[in-house]
């Protein structure tokens, strides 16, 4: 019992040393900038927990925000997953009361790493579940430091993946509990937690669709139990309905395609409970034939009912989200603001080994070892690693959701590993054991008898050992612990990669950049925050500012200002219209932007510095976008120069130097750096000279990185002044 306690201690400790671990690896963002929210999207989370916090939940659940995409706005409580301004308000709230006075800020900053943690210790939990402990410390000291994982929960990283992640991870493990002892508390704990993922994050629908299709496959193989119709329909049915009661679900769970495999297993589900019934009762041979033929039937029966609904409409078609999962070049063709985002490009192997490292070569000695002996939980775990492993192939950011079912297998490999190669110790005989345990009563020749028995094969046994081929001599110990010696020293480079990988490429907040000069000091490059903050105190409070969608979450959540178009990019035709301004004459976009109202126009220009982020390398993107919408205004092709190449300056098309989008971006820069100056992003020669009739400058950061131009006004003209809408 002492020893069994000492171990229990030992694991706490382990795991309390991992979870710090994994806080303290993801605060490089906070000790090198700053206490600040990173990225884009979280900016809108941050705006909107700070509303949540001054307002209370009702006013939150009901907010219009007129300040986004003018001049429509938009309804924030049913359009969002609330889940994590809820979480970080709560956090909030309850350090309050305890008298824990801090900034609603530096809870949504730190958010992510604390539940970096949890993860970590879910990641335990579900491996323990199928293998055992140590290959459960193993997968959860993987998942601390995992790049994979850690893009997207750094400090600062205040997304939905940066709980939903946690949340995804204990579903399972409570899934696989339920399933394995049929307990219908936690079945409605599987239920009660995908609730909370459903409010969280739209990656809900791989819980939905990752559980149904275990059920499915247990149901194939032959493993129906009482267990699995308990553990299913409890969690179908509560989860279900809990899930509808986020306002931007509704009733989607009842009518689109994503949702239809679960309702189906459901049904499935509900006809094997019934055919076990009536196997109790009816003959065995005829219940097969009856069985089979009845199944059949309705299975038929059921695709052709779900056949009819989806193709009359009355069930939602896959969205083009999803359709490109299975098809890389759907997006691309047909929704190319989902191509345009470039964590939605296929995954680069090299990309693999920066986020997973050696877990790519201890995933599949795992998935073997998961392969010798197949219970219900681990053939969950192999489903898991096969999807996972497509989808992250098929979209960078899937890397998010292949991580942890990498480090769990990783973590059974490794331990696995450990125990075989670390098995030195010779047992000793069996008969000298027992001979130890024999009672003094025994006559005495028969204890001179067993000596001599048990001498003897002691001797026998030492001879064996020193056999060449006996699995303990030492030669074979030498090449156990140089084996050992040297899967440690990975460990240990995995670790130290890691760190490496966080603090270089997933610690740099995108507002505040990093260079560095010839000598290797480093230079903060603060051009955003400078613009935004310039309007925040240069310009009146209802301005509208046009940009492209990428800036719109900041403009509001650091300028304070009304924005047309958002990363939210719910309105294809709003974000068209941009493109299609951007890519106008001058004259032609002036007219379009006094319709709109738009008061400032915002370029981000990265050619001074070499940034290549900046919106002439995304302007074929607008244009693509936009042509789905114009496609009489807006061709692709007008924008290549004679040779069928995307140039600019001098040598561009005359669609390209005449665009609204390159004459904002190149206006003075040829003063700045020379007519023989060269953009650094492009690696081509600037235009020698830009001219503006109807925009004048305004604004233009430190490192000419941020642009901000305004209509002229229309009496300056001479015109008169347009018809706004």
């Amino acid at each position: 019992m002492e020893e069994s306690k000492k171990l229990y201690l030992l694991k706490i400790t382990i795991l309390l040393l991992i979870s710090v671990t994994a806080i303290s690896s993801r605060l490089f963002s906070v000790l090198r900038y700053e206490s600040i929210i990173h990225e884009f999207d979280p900016w809108f989370n941050y705006r909107t927990t700070q509303y949540l916090v001054n307002n209370g939940f009702y006013e939150f659940w009901n907010w219009f925000d007129s300040k986004s995409w003018y001049p429509l706005g938009r309804v924030v409580g049913g359009t969002l997953f609330p889940g994590i301004m809820v979480t970080s308000a709560t956090i909030y709230k309850i350090l309050d009361k305890i008298g824990l006075h801090v900034d609603i800020r530096d809870v949504c900053v730190f958010l992510a790493p604390v539940f970096s943690s949890l993860t970590a210790i879910a990641t335990y939990l579900i491996t323990n579940e199928v293998q055992d402990s140590i290959a459960g410390l193993f997968a959860a000291a993987f998942m601390g430091v995992a790049p994979g994982y850690i893009s997207r929960s750094v400090a600062g990283s205040y997304d939905n993946e940066g709980i939903a992640i946690f949340l995804l991870v204990f579903t399972f493990y409570l899934w696989l509990k339920s399933v394995r002892t049929g307990s219908m508390f936690y079945s409605c704990m599987t239920a009660l937690f995908y609730f909370y993922m459903v409010s969280a994050w739209g990656g809900y629908v791989f819980i939905i669709n990752m559980i149904p299709l275990h059920v499915f496959t247990l149901l194939l193989m032959g493993r129906y139990n009482n267990d699995i119709y308990v553990s299913y329909s409890t969690f179908y049915v509560i989860g279900t309905l809990a899930s509808m009661q986020i306002p931007f679900v509704g009733f989607q769970p009842t009518f689109t395609s994503e949702h239809m495999a679960s309702l189906g297993t459901f049904g499935l589900l509900q006809i094997f409970a019934f055919a076990n019934y009536l196997n109790s009762m009816i003959p065995q041979q005829h219940f097969r034939n009856i069985f089979r033929t009845f199944l059949m039937a309705i299975i038929a029966a059921m695709f052709m009912v779900l056949f009819y609904l989806t193709s009359t409409k009355k069930i939602a078609p896959w969205t083009g989200r999803f359709y490109s999962l299975w098809d890389t070049g759907y997006a691309k063709i047909h929704v190319p603001i989902i191509a345009s985002v470039s964590e939605h490009q296929p995954t680069a192997w090299s990309q693999f080994f920066m986020d997973l490292n050696i877990l790519m070569w201890l995933f599949p000695v795992g998935l073997y070892f998961i392969f010798q002996k197949l219970t219900d939980s681990q053939i969950f775990l192999i489903l898991y690693a096969v999807l996972g492993s497509y989808f992250a192939g098929v979209m960078v950011r899937l890397i998010l959701t292949l991580t942890p079912i990498v480090c769990i297998l990783s973590g059974i490999g490794a331990s696995e590993f450990y125990k075989v190669f670390l098995n030195f110790k010779e047992s000793a005989p069996k008969d000298s054991d027992e001979s130890n345990k024999k009672p003094n009563t025994e006559p005495q020749q028969q204890k001179k008898e067993l000596k001599k028995k048990v001498s003897a094969q002691n001797i026998k046994s030492s001879k064996k050992s020193t056999k060449p081929n006996s699995p303990f001599d030492p030669f074979t110990k030498s090449i156990h612990l140089f084996v050992v010696s040297v899967v440690t020293l990975m460990l240990i480079m995995f670790q130290i990669h890691s760190t490496w990988v966080t603090s270089n490429a997933y610690s740099s907040p995108s507002v505040v950049l990093a260079s560095y000069d010839q000598k290797g000091n480093k230079i903060i490059i603060d051009d955003f925050r400078e613009a935004y903050n310039w309007l925040t105190h240069n310009t009146k409070e209802d301005s509208k500012i046009m940009s492209w969608w990428d800036y719109g979450y900041q403009l509001a959540g650091l300028a304070n200002r009304t924005t047309l178009v958002d990363n939210n990019t719910w309105n294809n035709t709003h974000i068209a219209t941009m493109a299609k301004i951007f890519a106008a004459d001058e004259e032609t976009g002036y007219e379009i932007v006094n319709t709109l109202d738009v008061d400032y126009l915002l370029v981000v220009y990265g050619g001074i510095l070499g940034y290549s982020g900046d919106d002439i390398n995304k302007f074929l993107w607008m244009i693509r976008i936009g042509q789905g919408v114009y496609p009489n205004d807006l061709r692709e092709e007008k924008f290549y120069d004679s040779n069928g190449n995307y140039n600019i300056g001098d040598n561009a098309s005359p669609a390209m130097r005449s665009s609204i989008m390159h004459k904002l971006t190149y206006y003075r820069v040829s003063d700045f750096v020379g007519v023989d100056g060269m953009d650094r992003a492009r690696q081509q020669k600037v235009p020698s000279k830009v001219t503006l009739d109807y925009f004048e400058e305004v604004f233009t950061s430190s490192n000419w990185m941020v642009r901000l131009y305004k209509p002229k006004s229309p009496d300056i003209l001479g015109r008169s002044p347009p018809k706004s809408i």
